[in-house]
């Protein structure tokens, strides 16, 4: 169910369990490339897998597959869905990867949440300053899942991952099946993984291959 719910106003009051679980994975995520170890491509490793499974804790990632896949997302069948959904994880953990490689000392604000009025929904909004002194509004939706909290879409400068996938998906699905997109997906995971074609200006829109 993709309807959104309606927020209240936002919140300064004490840190919600969502800002929580995001502050942690974030702490230990920043505390992961600012290890020395981290520019040591012979020491990475273990630092690179420590921020994958953190990125893997924080976002539900099925939810984030049956909502970009949109309605069609009922065709599939359980074997497409989880397919598609670990194809999709290994995209979006290949693209954020990528992106913090380039981390520079960028800082992380924390302004406030919104939360729906049945408190199951609860958008967790930031603000990135560059070294430039630009500054990047982010906001995280999460939901509660498996006794945490989890992020089911991204929103940079007011735009959302899961809609801007969901543009580019539904585009491919018009004339081609899921397991032709899922292919798609894989083959932009590979791209990523090879460093080529890419273009991480942003975190979001990344073309998939037609």
């Amino acid at each position: 169910r993709n309807t959104a719910p309606a927020y209240s106003a936002p919140t300064a009051a004490p840190s919600s369990p969502a800002r929580q679980a995001l502050e942690t994975a974030t702490n230990r995520i920043l505390a992961s490339i600012k290890n020395p170890d981290y520019v040591n491509p012979a020491t990475r490793g273990p630092l690179r897998q420590q921020i994958e499974d953190e990125v893997l804790h924080i976002f539900d990632f099925g939810e984030f597959s049956s909502r970009t896949v949109g309605a069609r997302w009922r065709s599939f069948t359980p074997q497409q869905q989880k397919q598609f959904s670990d194809a999709f994880a290994d995209l979006l953990i290949s693209t954020y990867v990528n992106k913090i490689d380039g981390y520079n000392g960028e800082q992380v604000g924390y302004m406030g949440e919104l939360s729906s009025a049945a408190g199951d929904r609860t958008e967790v909004r930031t603000v990135i300053t560059m070294k430039d002194g630009k500054k990047v509004p982010v906001a995280y939706r999460m939901l509660p899942k498996d006794g945490g909290w989890r992020v089911y879409d991204v929103l940079i400068e007011n735009i959302s991952l899961v809609k801007n996938y969901r543009t580019q998906f539904q585009d491919i699905l018009n004339s081609a099946s899921p397991d032709q997109l899922i292919e798609r997906v894989r083959v932009r995971v590979k791209g990523i993984l090879r460093n080529v074609l890419i273009d991480l200006d942003r975190f979001i829109d990344i073309p998939l291959p037609q």
